[in-house]
């Protein structure tokens, strides 16, 4: 069973969301954007559940969100 994971990327100012089961690929086919935010691993099913449920939050609860999440760390 593949891991996947669930990544956010600051590009040129937007936030965009996405799941992989090889990061530093994935970054690489996007040449490189800032990696702001990963959590994981997850299975196929709920990666993309949780993909669906980040992608409908506004730019605002993202950045909050990050924000939040890097402060515990």
């Amino acid at each position: 069973m593949k891991r996947w994971w669930l990544y956010i990327v600051e590009d040129g100012g937007n936030l965009q969301v996405g799941a992989t089961t090889d990061l530093n690929n994935r970054l690489n086919q996007r040449g490189y954007p800032a990696l702001v935010y990963t959590e994981g691993p997850f299975g196929k099913s709920e990666v993309f559940k949780r993909e669906k449920q980040v992608k409908g939050w506004s730019k605002h609860k993202k950045r909050e969100f990050i924000k939040k999440s890097t402060s515990q760390q």
